[in-house]
């Protein structure tokens, strides 16, 4: 077992030496202070990389939203009819709807936003609604047409999500968006500050003023969380769980926790190395004890996952889970030829079993996870380094491959299955790398290009089985467990909600009572 070390208790004491110093400094009743690992980056509607989604989301609307249930309802688009045939939606927008500079918004804003995925449709082809939607027509000042190559199911989950259809407006070279908040000063890698948007068509946000603090690492948030120099910590692997349970212990600080939303996994490099051989990674996936993890790790407030998405995602079938067996996972290796070696590792021809984890540095969960990765793993002979990377060293690595193992979230509702699955065809997140040694690679791509288009629904189910069984069978994922959101924030800050989407922040929705005298 990882035991917790005393790092921790000396933190904790200089975390209260540094809020008796502090003054406990406030912010103002009419500001939320939270904190955030790294810069916003730039405010693009359609960027990705650096430019966090759930900044994008208080700009930036899209024509339609998931509701607190799930379910699609108008945003922009008050109504909308789709043709016979499923290939043309047209929407009806709502006129009363400015941008934050105050020009209106209609049709024609629509169409410019639309277009400029179109015309960069290789960049966003991870979702397949650019790749389906062919022409963008304005009707008149407040209608618009979509045009789709094929009946496509996930259309209006697509159009909900943060990026890249929603609606911006570029005035003196910065883009300005029709959202609850607009951007009042960016100073990079300091902090950013949002303030409502005077000209929003519905309410108003409940604090005047959100201010975004960069903090990259945990501890620094712990203690800025502790002294009051934030008012909130809002997020997924923001404070480490030994943080979490100090605050839920003290008082004056409340803990909320969202439903599960997404999975949290290891990928595993079919294209690499050892891994190339598919019994190296149910061995690897063998030797990783989940329920020790979840109990030890997260203090049993997530559950074990067993596979790439959990029972509540649509179209996802019942599989043989991969249990932690060392027994089995030696066994594998053995018959495989990796044999031990004179330092308890394993080899062949040779060759070290000897692998890489990557994961972001500014992660505290991540790196746990990788340790405990590497605990089992060396328990059966397979070495495993970490390596700790900033957040775009990453995503880079994501992107190129370069990685034996690397840890990863699927994106949770309404992402999950469908636009997750999509994005396996192309090299814009680490499932296109990890699993171009597939010898059916071909034919899964094939089966996600046919499950978007089939109009029964029986269809869609025997594709999505077909290539959910494969890809578990294949062993390309390390199930860890489904996660959640947590927020830790002082008493006297309510209103604090989850999103059914997890990277859009209801921050709108948080109340500050008055700082104390």
């Amino acid at each position: 077992m990882i035991k917790r070390t005393y790092l921790f208790t000396a933190m904790l004491l200089f975390v209260l030496i540094a809020a008796c110093s502090s003054g406990n400094v406030k912010s103002e009743s009419n500001e939320l202070v939270i904190a955030w690992p790294q810069d916003i980056g730039a405010m693009d509607p359609r960027g990705y990389g650096a430019s966090q989604m759930f900044a994008q989301n208080l700009i930036f609307e899209s024509l339609v939203q998931y509701n607190a249930e799930g379910e699609i309802e108008p945003l922009l688009a008050e109504d909308w009819q789709q043709s016979e045939d499923g290939k043309t939606t047209t929407f009806y927008l709502r006129e009363d709807v400015q941008f934050s500079d105050g020009s209106p918004f209609n049709a024609d804003d629509v169409k410019a936003n639309f277009d400029k995925v179109l015309d960069n449709r290789e960049r966003h082809a991870w979702l397949e609604l650019a790749n389906q939607l062919q022409e963008v027509n304005v009707i008149d000042e407040y209608t618009v047409e979509l045009t789709l190559s094929e009946a496509y199911y996930p259309l209006f989950e697509e159009l909900a999500l943060v990026r890249p259809f929603r609606i911006a407006k570029e005035v003196d070279g910065q883009y300005v968006g029709t959202g609850i908040y607009e951007l009042e000063q960016h100073d990079r890698d300091e902090r950013a500050v949002f303030s409502g948007n005077e000209h929003y068509w519905s309410n108003s946000p409940n604090v005047d003023r959100l201010v975004v603090q960069v903090i990259p690492d945990s501890e620094s948030r712990m203690m800025a969380l502790d002294n009051g120099e934030i008012d909130l910590v809002y997020g997924n692997g923001l404070l480490s769980m030994d943080a979490i349970q100090y605050f839920e212990d003290q008082e004056g600080f409340t803990i909320n926790q969202s439903n599960p939303q997404a999975t949290r996994t290891a990928v595993l490099n079919t294209n690499r190395g050892p891994l190339e051989e598919l019994s190296v990674r149910q061995a690897f996936i063998h030797s990783f004890n989940t329920n020790q993890v979840v109990e030890d790790v997260f203090y049993g407030t997530e559950e074990p996952a067993t596979a790439l998405f959990g029972d509540h995602v649509p179209y996802m079938p019942p599989v043989d889970p991969y249990d932690f067996d060392s027994n089995r996972a030696e066994q594998l290796l053995e018959e495989a030829g990796w044999n031990l070696g004179e330092d308890d590792f394993r080899v062949k021809d040779g060759k070290p079993l000897s692998l890489s984890y990557v994961y972001d540095a500014n992660d505290a969960i991540q790196r746990t996870i990788g340790e405990w990765l590497q605990q089992g793993a060396t328990q059966v002979g397979i070495s495993v380094q970490l390596e700790g990377v900033d957040n775009q060293a990453y995503l880079n690595a994501q992107k190129s491959g370069e990685f034996d193992v690397i840890y990863q979230e699927t994106w949770g509702a309404p992402y999950d299955p469908h636009a997750f699955v999509s994005s396996m065809r192309i090299p814009a997140h680490a499932d296109y790398q990890a699993q171009l040694g597939l010898e059916k690679k071909a034919k899964i791509d094939e089966m996600i290009d046919q499950v978007f288009i089939a109009t029964e629904e029986s269809k869609r189910i025997d594709l999505y089985d077909e290539i959910l069984q494969e890809i578990h069978d294949q062993a390309v994922y390390l199930p860890i467990s489904y996660t959640s959101t947590i927020a830790v924030h002082h008493e006297g800050i309510s209103g604090v909600e989850f999103a059914p989407i997890p990277y859009e922040f209801q921050l709108e929705k948080v109340q500050k009572n008055a700082p104390d005298a």
